[in-house]
């Protein structure tokens, strides 16, 4: 009886030591991922909050978290001295220009690689993941001697040419095609459907988180392109956001100041679409990535 009762409260004495190792353990979880999620969200708070602060409170030497006096104003300031109005035109024609593009490419890109069947097709699906090791610093000469010699320098054209294509994006979808059960695509043939009404009405449809996540990389990619843009785009005309946002801090040159305070509220401003987009489509974008992993 004796050894029972012993061997019931070491039972359960294991059990409260389980248990609060399990509540430890949850504990520094807790705790790490507010750090993290701190760390990570403090820089954008505080890009927020010096927006509409003045010239003078940034400056001061003990920084204030929350603005003393908020001044709106900045945001009226960016776009009336530094045409954000036009930037944001163009940034979207761009944009929009590359996003369609990929997705068409894209698409029946992956399906010819994933369902379909063709001599070399595997050798040419090796060079489109090449594509994705060449960084674009390396073949933007060449690029722009051909757009600078075709006259497209300064025009939308000249911005969305290099981007047509996307190998992240048919490497994803075919990734994510090659998944599907090929008995889909058989039995959409015995009903008539085309290669285009397969990718429309079977693949894309059954595909939808994936879709949703390499467009809004892509989308991301597109709107905060810097490098090629400051190239192709020599004057106002065609200026794209990050350049704006780059030239607005030689708005006051020359006038014996400064303008963070105007330099975080564009930051804001430039940055809202990507925020809401992801806030929007987050809870694809892993869905998205687990199912192009899983082949």
């Amino acid at each position: 009886m004796a050894k029972a009762k012993t061997a019931r409260e070491a039972r359960l004495e294991r059990d409260r030591n389980a248990r609060r190792k399990k509540k430890i353990v949850m504990i520094v979880q807790y705790v790490l991922a507010v750090t993290v999620t701190v760390i990570i969200l403090f820089p954008l708070y505080w890009m927020i909050s010096s927006s509409f602060k003045s010239q003078e409170e940034i400056l001061l030497p003990i920084p204030t978290l929350w603005p003393k006096e908020f001044h709106p104003e900045n945001y009226i300031s960016v776009f009336r001295r530094g045409n954000f109005a036009k930037y944001y035109y163009n940034t979207i024609v761009m944009t929009v220009g590359i996003l369609v593009s990929q997705i068409v490419t894209g698409i029946f890109g992956a399906y010819g690689f994933s369902k379909g069947a063709f001599k070399g097709q595997n050798a040419c699906f090796i060079f489109v993941l090449g594509a994705l090791m060449i960084p674009s610093q390396v073949t933007f000469i060449p690029i722009y001697i051909m757009c600078a010699n075709w006259g497209l320098s300064d025009t939308f054209l000249g911005l969305i040419l290099p981007s047509l294509v996307s190998p992240y994006y048919i490497f994803m979808l075919r990734q994510t095609f090659k998944a599907i059960d090929d008995s889909y695509v058989d039995a959409a043939k015995v009903d008539g459907l085309g290669r285009v009404g397969i990718i429309t009405k079977i693949l894309a449809p059954m595909c939808r988180s994936t879709l949703f996540t390499v467009t809004l990389v892509t989308f991301t990619n597109g709107w905060n392109s810097y490098f090629w843009p400051k190239i192709i785009a020599k004057n106002e005309k065609r200026r794209v956001l990050t350049i704006g946002l780059a030239m607005l801090k030689n708005t006051f040159a020359g006038q014996g100041t400064m303008n963070n305070h105007e330099i975080m509220a564009g930051a804001v401003v430039a940055i809202l679409p990507v925020v809401i987009l992801f806030f929007i489509f987050q809870k694809y974008m892993l869905t998205g990535y687990s199912k192009a992993a899983m082949k």
